[in-house]
């Protein structure tokens, strides 16, 4: 082994152990470290047209457009966050004082059923009233007193919240600023062909934007649809089941169907006619078009991903990272097929005889 040879695999594996130092160290803020590198590829294209069109310096328009970006995309989601918080904490009280019956309901849906449905659920063990109900009920408990226990405690988790906050800000403002240079080090320290690089970058770009920005879209568009049927139906805590569409709506061709469609088969079943209709019909030609026409073209085209691959790497994003792997879990299935796409078209055909 000559000198030569000898130095290139001593700064290798120097690299190695300094890069996944360097990793481990942020993994207590990799939440605002990630979202501060989804944010400066979201708003960098605003912030070069800024650049283009006020002739500023990069650090002034860097500045505008983290305002811009604090105002549109922050906020909004600390304050629905605190009135979400609250709003869990009402319902736990009020289960609490018994003015919310779960239990009455579950009473009530169980013998509004055919006697076939109620002998099936009993042959499935779901026949025990007393013990489903009980079930359910504290299940309701303990969520919603997750939510209130937030909402007494909060300032529990405030420090580190305030701490990740400011991070994400930080760096979000040298990402907006720098942005361009960090990518173009970084396409020059992998070992790759320039085109298979510009080609990886382009495709991470282009599934972060659509990820976030289509399902995001998708997302507030039904909870907001959502929200305002349950509130025009005077269905107890509309925020709360908003909240819960919104997220769940997340998951394509599922989504918000979760909530609304148990709902309405509980009034059909329980009598309530016209709301059960109202709620089915609003969910399935409203809120479901939503789904179908909107995702498609802004998730779908962009990521030029199967639905099938959209639902299962956003399922087991979610999964594996909580939250933020809405958008990791479609990131990282998005750079699997390119990578492979890049491989097998490099690889030497084999010439058979």
């Amino acid at each position: 082994m000559n000198e030569e040879t000898l130095q290139n695999k001593s700064l290798t594996i120097l690299l190695g152990v300094v890069s996944i130092a360097f990793v481990w160290i942020l993994l207590p803020f990799y939440g605002a470290v990630f979202w501060a590198v989804i944010l400066g590829i979201l708003f960098a294209p605003m912030q070069r047209r800024l650049q283009l069109k006020l002739g500023w310096q990069r650090n002034l328009t860097s500045l505008l457009t983290l305002s811009i970006c604090l105002v549109i995309a922050i906020l909004p989601v600390i304050i629905i966050s605190v009135l979400l918080v609250q709003e869990g904490a009402t319902v736990y009280q009020r289960i609490e004082s018994g003015e919310l019956d779960i239990a009455g309901y579950v009473a009530q849906f169980k013998h509004s059923l055919p006697p076939y449905f109620q002998h099936l659920m009993d042959r499935f063990g779901l026949g025990g009233l007393d013990s489903m109900r009980e079930k359910i009920v504290k299940s309701a408990m303990t969520e919603s007193q997750a939510l209130a226990t937030q909402a007494f405690s909060f300032g529990q988790g405030t420090f580190d919240f305030i701490v990740g906050f400011f991070i994400m800000l930080y760096l979000l403002f040298f990402f907006l600023r720098d942005g361009a240079e960090l990518a173009r080090k970084m396409r020059a320290a992998i070992p790759l062909e320039e085109q298979q690089k510009r080609r990886l970058q382009l495709k991470f770009n282009r599934v972060v934007r659509a990820t976030v920005k289509g399902n995001l879209l998708v997302a507030i568009t039904q909870g907001a649809l959502g929200g305002a049927i349950f509130w025009f139906l005077d269905i107890p805590s509309a925020l709360l089941w908003a909240v819960l569409m919104a997220f769940l709506s997340l998951l394509p061709a599922v989504g918000a169907g979760i909530v609304w469609a148990p709902v309405a088969a509980f009034f059909l079943f329980t009598g309530a006619i016209w709301q059960g209709v109202v709620l089915g019909l609003f969910g399935v030609f409203v809120i479901g078009l939503v789904d179908n026409v909107l995702r498609p073209i802004l998730v779908g085209k962009d990521t030029k991903m199967p639905d099938y691959m959209i639902l299962i790497s956003t399922l087991g994003g979610l999964a594996i990272f909580g939250l933020n792997g809405f958008v990791i879990g479609p990131l990282i299935a998005a750079l699997f097929m390119s990578s492979w796409a890049i491989f097998l078209e490099t690889k030497p055909r084999i010439q058979l005889p």
